[in-house]
């Protein structure tokens, strides 16, 4: 079949493909939750979800650092990446050679699309509509008053934060927090004196890609006394397949959770 990714680039694609690599670990974990098994043949170290592919597929490597002699080795006839996590000259590199589906996700709405058009490509149509209509039940039924001027971070040594034009800063929104950096671009560095002078209520510190812990949730505590940190679930903010059947109840939890521990604060 013949079809456009979301680079509207054309891909032509054996119908239905017979040996999958997944280059994504959320777009991993919805290729299983739409009903695929042995069709996908080989994903990433970081493709943790479902546990037991991430034991017994083949990894080719991870998301910026693949292993194309090990993709060659498994011959497959779909490549599924995604822009931001997948290298350019890696992903031009199998291009060459394999059919190469890109995703290009930042909001609610990319990934909706995102996960209809691969629902048609791996002839799960039908599971995909019911998966996405699923989704947007759950983020309807999120319904948050008080929104809440919010730093979140993703990396230390430097800080990194998630700005505008990323997935993660969609799903802030929409779960009730005020991007404080939202001024800026993607992930950028950011100081402390910036911290301060931004003076976020909320700090979220992310378990991924940096896996924040306790022991910096107090280091960030001297910059910004007042602020409620919190340690959050990265994948819930930033895996944009089948994980969203369970973001929109985890930002109600989480909001209530900052709401009370500001309450405290005051």
């Amino acid at each position: 079949m013949n079809t456009t990714d979301q680079l509207n680039r054309e891909v032509h694609i054996p119908f239905p493909p017979q040996r999958i690599v997944s280059l994504v670990p959320s777009q991993t974990e919805l290729l299983y939750d739409l009903g695929l098994r042995e069709e996908v043949v080989g994903i990433t170290k970081f493709c943790v979800h479902p546990e037991v592919w991430f034991r017994q597929k083949k990894r080719v490597g991870g998301t910026k650092k693949l292993n194309l002699e090990a993709i060659a080795a498994l011959e497959p006839d779909l490549i599924i990446g995604n822009k931001e996590e997948n290298e350019r000259s890696q992903i031009e590199a199998l291009q060459a050679r394999y059919p190469v589906w890109m995703s290009d996700v930042q909001n609610l709405e990319d990934a909706e699309e995102m996960i209809g058009r691969i629902g048609a490509i791996v002839n799960k149509a039908n599971e995909a509509a019911a998966l996405v209509s699923k989704i947007w039940q759950s983020f309807e039924a999120l319904k948050v008053s008080e929104k809440r001027r919010t730093a979140y971070f993703i990396w230390r040594k430097p800080y990194m934060v998630a700005a505008t034009d990323t997935f993660i800063n969609d799903m802030l929104k929409r779960a009730g927090f005020i991007n404080v950096f939202g001024h800026l671009s993607r992930y950028p560095e950011v100081d402390n004196a910036m911290l301060r002078e931004a003076n976020p209520e909320v700090i979220l510190l992310s378990s991924e890609p940096y896996p924040f812990q306790q022991k910096h949730v107090e280091k960030l505590r001297i910059q910004c006394p007042n602020a409620v940190i919190c340690l959050v679930d990265g994948e819930s903010f930033s895996w944009y397949g089948s994980r969203l059947l369970h973001s929109a109840t985890y930002f109600r939890n989480l909001h209530r959770e900052c709401t009370l521990k500001s309450s405290f604060h005051e």
